[in-house]
């Protein structure tokens, strides 16, 4: 069984099957839920030192945070999922 990968940017990808969600940073809630993940040391920081514009929320509680828009990763991942 092959595995898909989402490219979130400077080279960097996650298994789309294990993803949950892809969210915009700038809600209170998902502030909370970027600082959260930090503490509790689920926060991968994949932006390469550039501003978080997508939060992508992993089934294993992992947060990933990427410099591209979220509408673009989104895309990409609507992509990957309509490949057959």
């Amino acid at each position: 069984m092959e595995k898909k990968l989402l490219n979130i940017g400077f080279g960097n990808t996650v298994v789309a099957d294990r993803v949950v969600a892809i969210v915009s940073p700038s809600s209170s809630p998902m502030k909370r839920l970027k600082d959260e993940a930090r503490q509790e040391r689920q926060l991968v920081d994949a932006t390469q030192g550039r501003r978080t514009r997508a939060i992508i929320v992993m089934d294993s509680n992992h947060i990933f945070l990427s410099a591209i828009q979220f509408e673009t990763v989104s895309q990409r991942f609507e992509d990957l999922k309509s490949e057959k």
